[in-house]
């Protein structure tokens, strides 16, 4: 049984062997985030175009503005104005945060530092060259890549996209990732379950995950426990670039899933890892499709699904695997906990000032949905620890949707 640190590998080192050239498709700027880009993106001139103001004040000769000094104010140059006139010795120029430093200039004092008197400027402090200045082509150079092929495209990537007129984007086909519940006990979310059944939950959080990891969901709905009517979701599911079935992957007698998949032609990679919740975890490939079968109790799922398909959706979309987005806090309160598996437990982060302090929130297992609505993180807590004391630094995993 794996680690979920080896685990997780063997899907990254899985995927990374069989990644391939992605369909890409032009999308529009406004479309594009989540998107992960198929080209470079370059500068089209160069970047700030001209030396540029970052405070309001008065544009120098450094020189001349000493403390008690004296200039003579013959202009004022706001964002956006075109700028002609050079500043000559004993002068000075009104200018605005963005605007275009003049030439003969070559520092700005900001107008907190001054005194104005009509068109008289004293300066209370002694200016330094390149003060408060961005010089011309100092963030970029003309032609000079600023974004690569397989960036993930953020709001600061297309806002850089947008700087250079980047408004048809080159990006990857978002990877289909199909989505299938099993059980007789489930029904769709519309529908009224009986006494002994429950709506279909797993697809609902499924197919959010994947939309936040970059892909796009494929739902398949749900298949009871017969092998016939499995057999035919799976073969549909087969034809996307992975499926992601949850339930039927335990040791039951209804538990189905690897033996219709090995029907298949499927090659497992893991069918167990050590965690908690999460354990029946199963990776592998049936036909052209990557399959992760993920435990069918709730938190299970999320917790499987944010480990091993969130670095599989990152490699199918023609990106780098993601690094786990673990962080330390402060433990509030001391912790008891069974060992031998590596624990993920439902919890609650708060910042003290600028420390994280952790707190577990108690559940009633993996079907407990409803405690992790209430938790913002995972406290993740080795297999080796048992006892830990309030106090200790502690690992998390941040819930990336709410946080």
């Amino acid at each position: 049984m794996l680690t979920y640190e080896q685990a997780r590998r063997t899907v990254i080192e899985k995927l990374e062997k069989a990644k391939g050239p992605r369909t890409t498709a032009d999308i529009g700027l406004w479309d594009a985030l989540g998107f992960v880009l198929a080209e470079e993106i370059k500068t089209d001139r160069e970047y700030p175009p001209f030396h540029r103001s970052t405070r309001d004040g008065y544009a120098v000769r450094a020189a001349e503005a000493a403390p008690g000094a004296t200039l003579r104010c013959v202009g004022e140059i706001k964002a956006g104005d075109t700028v002609s006139q050079a500043l000559v010795s004993g002068d000075c120029m009104q200018i605005m945060t963005g605007a275009a430093v003049p030439i003969g200039a070559d520092a700005v004092v900001m107008i907190e530092h001054t005194a104005r008197d009509g068109d008289s400027v004293r300066f209370e402090r002694a200016a330094q060259p390149r003060q408060n200045i961005v010089p011309r082509g100092s963030e970029a150079e003309r032609g000079q890549t600023i974004l690569r092929r397989g960036a993930r495209l953020g709001y600061a990537e297309l806002a850089l996209a947008a700087q250079v007129g980047a408004t048809q984007l080159r990006c990857a086909a978002k990877p289909r990732i199909a989505i299938l519940s099993t059980g007789d006990e489930v029904v769709a979310v519309d529908q009224q379950p009986g006494a002994f059944q429950i709506r279909n939950s797993n697809s609902v959080s499924l197919a959010a995950q994947v939309r936040l990891a970059g892909g796009e969901p494929v739902l398949l709905g749900n298949a009871p426990d017969r092998v016939d009517d499995l057999r035919e979701k799976i073969s549909r599911g087969l034809r996307e670039d992975a499926l992601v079935l949850s339930g039927g992957v335990s040791m039951g007698k209804y538990d189905l899933v690897e033996t219709v998949l090995k029907d298949l032609g499927a090659e497992f990679y893991f069918d167990a890892v050590a965690i908690r919740p999460g354990k029946p975890a199963v990776f592998g490939k049936c036909q052209d499709a990557f399959v992760f079968g993920l435990p069918g109790n709730p938190v299970s799922t999320m917790v499987t699904f944010e480990l091993f398909v969130v670095p599989a959706i990152d490699l199918l979309n023609g990106a780098a695997a993601r690094d786990l987005p673990l962080v330390e806090a402060r433990l509030a309160a001391a912790l008891n906990e069974k060992p031998g598996l590596t624990h993920f437990l439902p919890a609650r982060v708060e910042w003290r000032a600028t420390t994280p302090e952790v707190k577990s929130i108690p559940w009633q297992g993996s079907g407990d949905i409803a405690a992790l609505a209430a938790a913002n993180c995972f406290l993740v807590v080795a297999a080796e620890r048992t006892q830990v004391k309030a106090g200790e630094k502690m690992p998390i995993l941040l819930r990336k949707d709410i946080i």
